[in-house]
């Protein structure tokens, strides 16, 4: 028979209420009677309820986590912020997927919200109309990541992805670059606003060509990277800088670049987005724009945990900014 509060407290010799707020606050028992507690309950093999207790006191130690996609290796690095940042607190931490689709998002929003977490983590600025409304009236604390805007629905840590975008654009032309281009994939929202940035700047210049635009729905991959690259060129062989919206882009087109006997960077320069691990030991080495992700999970984590401690972040939208990681690939004297 599966063990129940009553059992753990018949046999550690205490009362049920006693079990209840060793469970919930240990530090508010003593030690001997804790251990005592917490014996029985590895003998019995006790698992609290967590729908009972959210039943009892209105809240769970959940705190949902919502990003679009766990292979990912920003993705990763911020969820590593966040469970390194969480480990040893009281806060359980459960991940969902939503695979850049926002009917899943609001699929595992309204899961979330229905187990009464105590704080869900969601990326981005922009959700379907229906999952904005179960934010706006969630009963629980929610941080958004990895972007800036004016309205949060509570707190929020990230940076301006037009910002980089328009960071990196000009360094290209800063470093002589004369016919840049662009491509992307997957065209989530964060992969927009990167292309604006690069619109915007390009059409200030008047260097801006539609031609020498290439994007698709598709997931990114380093193959994608070649094959965009290929069409980029056949489009424009002209080209003579390539702006990728992430690093799997940029190390794709670095190899279509190569296969087709193109200097990098003195008639191609390439440039990525994220700055990962790869790009400091491609060769030539890549250069892109180095985004906090880790930082980013952390504070996400320490604002949440302030706030459920009664200590309201302030500010409550934090921007974290982002570096240009110059490297060979771009490193072309101006014109």
């Amino acid at each position: 028979m599966k063990a129940n509060l009553s059992d753990v407290a018949k046999e550690a010799g205490v009362s049920a209420i006693t079990v209840s707020r060793a469970l919930r606050h240990p530090d508010k028992v003593s030690k001997k009677t804790l251990d005592k507690i917490m014996s029985v309950v590895d003998r019995l093999g006790y698992i609290p309820d967590p729908a009972a207790r959210a039943l009892a006191v209105g809240k769970t130690n959940v705190i949902g986590v919502v990003v679009p996609s766990v292979t990912n290796n920003v993705f990763s690095d911020v969820m590593r912020g966040i469970f390194e940042t969480s480990e040893g607190s009281k806060w359980q931490i459960q991940l969902g997927n939503s695979r850049y689709s926002p009917l899943e998002e609001e699929r595992l929003v309204r899961t979330f919200l229905s187990q009464k977490p105590a704080g869900l983590i969601l990326s981005g600025l922009e959700q379907s109309e229906a999952t904005s409304k179960l934010l706006m009236n969630a009963d629980c604390r929610i941080v958004q990541i990895m972007e800036c805007g004016p309205a949060p629905y509570d707190m929020m840590i990230g940076f301006s992805h037009i910002e980089a975008s328009k960071v990196a654009t000009r360094h290209l032309l800063e470093k002589g670059y004369k016919k840049p281009g662009y491509i992307a994939a997957r065209l989530d929202p964060r992969s927009q606003r990167r292309l604006q940035g690069f619109e915007e700047v390009t059409t200030a210049a008047k260097l801006y060509d539609p031609a020498r635009i290439v994007t698709t729905p598709r997931p990114s991959t380093v193959t994608l990277g070649c094959e965009l690259t290929a069409d980029l060129l056949s489009k424009a062989p002209d080209t003579d800088a390539i702006l990728c919206n992430n690093d799997d882009l940029a190390l794709g087109a670095l190899f279509e670049c190569q296969r087709r006997g193109l200097n990098i960077p003195n008639e191609v320069g390439i440039c990525g987005f994220n700055d990962l691990e790869m790009m400091a030991v491609a060769n030539p080495a890549i250069s892109s724009v180095r985004t906090h992700r880790l930082q980013i999970g952390q504070q996400a984590m320490s604002m949440m945990d302030a706030a459920l401690a009664g200590s309201e972040p302030d500010p409550s939208v934090i921007d974290v900014g982002f570096e240009m990681s110059a490297r060979e690939s771009t490193n072309r004297s101006a014109k």
